[in-house]
């Protein structure tokens, strides 16, 4: 990995609840080729970016993979925040198609704050400062020697979800967003250095839909839309990647589940490198895995 640049997951959580002591929903840092990128946008994500050293006036670019509310929640408040601690410069958020209502339904939900601020304070207009840009399948971005790309991957019943691949010369990582098994995965992902693959364990569904409760077709869902480690590990296997981390953790808050379990399971069809996804761990391929703030 170049220097200066890393991996951080912020959150590693499949799923929108929050529970005493439980990590929070899915939300990553990946800092490549000068930029500062978050990698959606789960409740937690701006305590998360403050604890991994990141100036929230330096945000930079926000990439949305679909709209599901555990990947696009705190966006708002993300952006929002960073204004109040100082930004002044553009960001530029990408996203699917509806990612620029989400954005503007949420600063007209804010207009009295934002108009308040901008008078009382002297701040720039955050609408001013936020570029939405919608994307779909294909080529997202190319500046700077960074190049991000797109693959529509399969979570019904939405179909605008996107597996993501960020590319700068000496480092590729690619985050396969919500998926069930999805073979053309391991195409895009080929030769990546780091694959970050949703990851969910049979032995847990069951009592996940008992403690949630209000979801009559929640068990369906994640059957139908999700990849079990042992198909997270196929797709790294076959794309022949650096390290897999498991991530989206289906379910990650169970007592009776632990980190032996997920290496288990992903052993049972990938041998390379692999972490376990934990909140505010950061990853490298070249040096393995270090714990929040620790630079391995």
């Amino acid at each position: 990995m170049p220097s200066g640049d890393r991996l951080v997951l912020l959150g590693c959580k499949g799923g929108p609840a929050i529970r005493p002591g439980g990590p929070s929903p899915t939300s990553s840092l990946l800092e490549i080729a000068g930029r500062r990128v978050v990698v959606d946008c789960g409740l937690g994500v701006t305590r998360g970016l403050v604890d991994a050293g990141l100036h929230l006036k330096s945000l930079d670019l926000v990439f949305i993979t679909h709209l599901h509310s555990d990947h696009v929640l705190e966006l708002g408040p993300l952006v929002h925040t960073a204004w109040t601690a100082g930004l002044s410069r553009p960001v530029t958020v990408f996203g699917p198609v509806g990612t620029g209502d989400y954005w503007r339904h949420f600063t007209r939900s804010l207009a009295f704050d934002i108009d308040t601020r901008i008078a009382d304070e002297g701040r720039p207009d955050l609408r001013d400062l936020v570029r939405v840009r919608e994307f779909g399948e294909g080529m997202v971005m190319e500046e700077g020697g960074l190049r991000v790309s797109a693959l529509r991957v399969d979570h019904p019943p939405v179909t605008d979800c996107f597996a993501l691949r960020f590319e700068y010369p000496g480092l590729s990582v690619v985050f396969s967003s919500d998926t069930a098994f999805f073979p053309p995965l391991a195409d895009f992902a080929r030769g990546a250095d780091i694959l970050v693959h949703e990851a969910m364990l049979g032995e847990g569904i069951e009592r996940l839909v008992a403690r949630t409760g209000n979801g009559a077709r929640l068990r369906q869902h994640l059957v139908a839309s999700h990849s079990f480690a042992e198909q997270a590990g196929r797709v790294a296997t076959e794309a022949g990647v650096g390290r897999l981390v498991l991530n989206h953790l289906i379910p990650a808050d169970d007592p009776a589940i632990g980190e032996a379990d997920w290496i288990a399971a992903a052993r049972k069809s990938w041998s390379g490198a692999l972490t376990i996804a934990r909140d505010g761990l950061v990853v490298e391929p070249d040096a393995g895995v270090a714990s929040r703030g620790e630079t391995a």
